[in-house]
């Protein structure tokens, strides 16, 4: 697992020299193998910090990241860590680095001194699981944004990583490129650990666990249908309901027998409605 233990960090070297409140502020938590987690959290609330400590782009000021048992400040153990934890960023224009497709996805592979013949395999393996190995001859920028993601999640994919982070992965795509994306990372829910940043609630309802995060501090964790329990208290972390939720919130709180779990998705809602006397 990734484990955030007690996690403090701040820009600057010293605290007491840091013109801003520190940016994450005790943070603990677990990522585990085949998990998906979403973090959510409005912007400043130190999402993009949290998700650079996980693979030691970032490293604590006060407490500890361990990878696997791995203590991300070991840098004799880094580049095993960085091997384990994939990162992709909110900008896939930033990750893309090749001319064309399947030399972008090789550029891991290659880094990590891997034979031709392997480095082929896993390229082709990567393109195949993220439906995109009919662009593999194409140049990066003459494709679509949720394309280029797919391509960069393919670029992780490659280095065969136990965990995935994707921070604000969505952020830049239609509806259709982010509905593209949510598909897959669904389809690799069962193979790696996901840690899904964003501050879209709605994407929110596909995950296994929901930590919220604001002012540097994790102020609710839990499946779903807790974290959304809440109701328009969550405004107070700068987030609104999703819509699915707010409009079953209003009907329970009149027909207060009308559900036994909080649904989450419009087929839940119906079956409720459906079946209730």
């Amino acid at each position: 697992m990734i484990s955030f233990e007690d996690v403090h960090f701040w820009y600057g070297e010293r605290e007491s020299e840091s013109k801003v409140t520190p940016v994450l502020q005790g943070i603990s938590c677990v990522l585990r193998e085949k998990e998906f987690v979403v973090l959510l959290g409005r912007n400043g609330s130190g999402k993009s910090t949290l998700a650079k400590h996980c693979n030691g782009l970032l490293l604590p000021k006060k407490g500890a990241v361990l990878v696997d048992g791995m203590d991300t400040r070991d840098t004799s153990v880094l580049w095993e860590i960085r091997k384990r934890v994939g990162l992709v960023f909110q900008n896939p224009d930033n990750q893309l680095v090749a001319t064309t497709v399947e030399e972008d996805v090789a550029f891991g592979p290659e880094n990590l001194g891997l034979p031709p013949a392997e480095i082929r395999k896993r390229v082709d393996e990567a393109l195949e699981k993220v439906g995109m190995i009919e662009y593999k001859k194409r140049e990066p920028h003459t494709l679509s944004g949720g394309q280029k993601q797919r391509v960069a999640v393919a670029g992780v994919l490659a280095m065969r990583p136990k965990y995935l982070v994707l921070d604000e992965a969505t952020a830049m795509l239609d509806p259709e490129g982010r509905a593209e994306l949510l598909q897959l990372l669904q389809e690799l829910r069962d193979e790696v650990g996901i840690l899904h940043i964003t501050h879209n609630v709605e994407e929110a309802l596909l995950a296994d666990r929901v930590l919220v995060i604001d002012g540097g501090r994790i102020v609710a964790e839990g499946h779903p249908r807790e974290v959304f329990l809440v109701g328009r208290a969550i405004e107070q972390w700068g987030l609104e309901l999703p819509q699915i939720v707010d409009v079953a919130l209003l009907l329970w709180k009149d027909y207060p027998d009308l559900f036994k779990v909080l649904p989450l998705s419009p087929h839940e809602l119906v079956d409720a409605l459906c079946s209730y006397s």
